[in-house]
């Protein structure tokens, strides 16, 4: 069979991984809707706001697994399996698995293509391909967040860290790596139009820790049954 029909039939895979909506199917669990409450967004932050803390940590961590997975296992997988992927795709086989898993979570065919920001499956690809960038992003996430406390403003920031550290670490290699990291990352900024809107108009939510985030989490599953 041609290696490109193998090539695309791992992307497809990699894509329905990356489509499972794993914030949407966590707060079903506990009743609530994650599409209808909060930021109505399916991802972690909203599932940790209005949903609970541990179910946020538990959404990221299965998000960022789904963009690991295949990164990292696919072409192991793939090596395993004997089916060739053509020539010159081998040493972007990863990477090529990982963007599929991230346009899975950010437009997932289960939910009309409307999905998360990919912020976390974006970790994980970055984890499995690039740990050097990813940990610089990390740290610049933690340092936004902890200065700003918006969500919003660590990501992006960490969206800009990112390609600029795989330029640093990755160009001499080739600029596949580096150019595939700068489009990730200007999707994560275009991923977050609105709440760049909601910082320009001063009404972004700052992140809440303590009581407001507990009367957030009621308040959604008591509008969710009174619905």
């Amino acid at each position: 069979m041609n290696p490109w029909f193998h090539l695309a039939g791992w992307l497809a895979l990699a894509y329905l991984v990356g489509a499972i909506p794993f914030g949407l199917l966590i707060a079903r669990l506990k009743g609530v809707d994650i599409r209808s409450v909060g930021s109505k967004n399916i991802g972690a932050t909203n599932v940790f706001r209005c949903v609970g803390k541990g179910w946020g940590v538990l959404t990221f961590l299965l998000d960022a697994a789904k963009g690991l997975a295949p990164a990292l296992v696919f072409p192991l997988l793939q090596g395993q399996s004997g089916l060739p992927v053509p020539q010159g795709v081998e040493g972007s086989f990863g990477l090529l698995c990982g963007i599929a898993a991230i346009l899975g979570h950010n437009f997932p065919v289960y939910l009309k293509f409307k999905g998360g920001k990919g912020v976390a499956t974006s970790a994980g690809v970055l984890l499995g391909v690039a740990p050097a960038a990813v940990g610089l992003g990390l740290l610049g996430w933690v340092v936004l967040f902890v200065v700003t406390r918006y969500v919003s403003v660590a990501s992006i920031g960490a969206a800009v860290l990112v390609p600029l550290a795989g330029w640093w670490l990755y160009a001499r290699a080739g600029i596949f790596l580096p150019v595939s990291l700068t489009l990730l990352g200007v999707l994560i900024v275009a991923r977050h139009a609105k709440n760049i809107q909601r910082l320009l108009a001063g009404t972004e939510n700052r992140f809440q820790f303590g009581k407001r985030e507990a009367g957030d989490q009621r308040s959604a599953v008591r509008d969710q049954k009174s619905a």
